[in-house]
């Protein structure tokens, strides 16, 4: 008979349990893994399978008992780092999303909105299918397989228990936030031009001809040009999307190897 003791068992737990912490916290702050539509269930139980499947490649786990001071230390330290590698994700979907209200304000679609559930606010229409079409795009490109690769090379880069993170991480994340304003703003300029210049035509006609009604007329041209526009648009947005995942994930990679400070 085979005799399994307390400290065997609490050394195969410690095995998994902090790969699992660190990443259920990336799936938590990621939008491709947070979708309410998955169960909270299944979401766990894909967080503990790749930990399983990595586990027998990581380095040592720390020998701290799981209630303690030290452990809830080192809880929340994978926490960071999970949440920090969500938030750059994030951040590419806020790109198309702030693109998507550029156009949408410009087309006239500013009031089109609806409750999107996982966001806990009103999105508008034109936002959120380009944010789904993001997230198509980047499982077609294989983007959640490289993202997981990233997730599993984080525990050679910054092991559990070894290493303290160094804290300028933080404000290189919330620099590159930056980027929601600055991609975004470049995905929606075409459309947003060619849409300036036809107010700028309408109002310019509303001078010469007072008697034409404007309003009843500018309102379908826009949404109708604009609608054009997106879908002339839409065969050139492949290569804007792949260069928007490559530096997402460059700069993930880029911002682990500074959380784990000077070699």
């Amino acid at each position: 008979m085979i005799d399994i003791t307390s400290d065997q068992w609490l050394g195969w737990l410690q095995l998994f349990f902090w790969p699992t912490v660190r990443i259920l916290a990336f799936f938590m702050a990621s939008p491709l893994w947070n979708l309410p539509s998955v169960p909270t269930p299944v979401k766990a139980l894909f967080g503990a399978g790749i930990a399983i499947a990595i586990a027998p490649a990581l380095p040592p786990m720390p020998a701290l008992p799981l209630f303690s001071v030290e452990s809830f230390g080192l809880m929340l330290q994978q926490i960071l780092i999970g949440v920090a590698m969500g938030m750059v994700l994030r951040i590419m979907i806020a790109v198309v999303q702030t693109a998507g209200e550029f156009i949408s304000m410009q087309m006239g679609l500013a009031f089109a909105t609806f409750y999107q559930p996982d966001a806990g606010t009103n999105t508008m229409v034109l936002s959120r299918m380009l944010e789904l079409l993001t997230l198509l795009m980047f499982l077609a490109m294989n983007g959640h397989l490289i993202t997981i690769e990233i997730l599993a090379w984080t525990f050679e880069e910054l092991p559990i228990g070894t290493t303290s993170i160094d804290a300028s991480f933080a404000e290189t994340l919330a620099r590159w936030g930056g980027t929601i304003f600055s991609s975004g703003l470049l995905m929606a300029i075409p459309i947003v031009t060619a849409l300036l210049l036809i107010n700028l035509s309408l109002g310019i006609l509303n001078r010469a001809s007072p008697q034409l009604s404007i309003f009843s007329v500018g309102f379908p041209m826009t949404l109708t040009a604009g609608l054009v526009l997106i879908t002339a648009l839409m065969p050139d947005l492949g290569g804007f999307w792949s260069d928007l995942f490559t530096q997402q994930l460059r700069f993930m990679q880029g911002m682990i190897e500074q959380m784990a400070g000077p070699a």
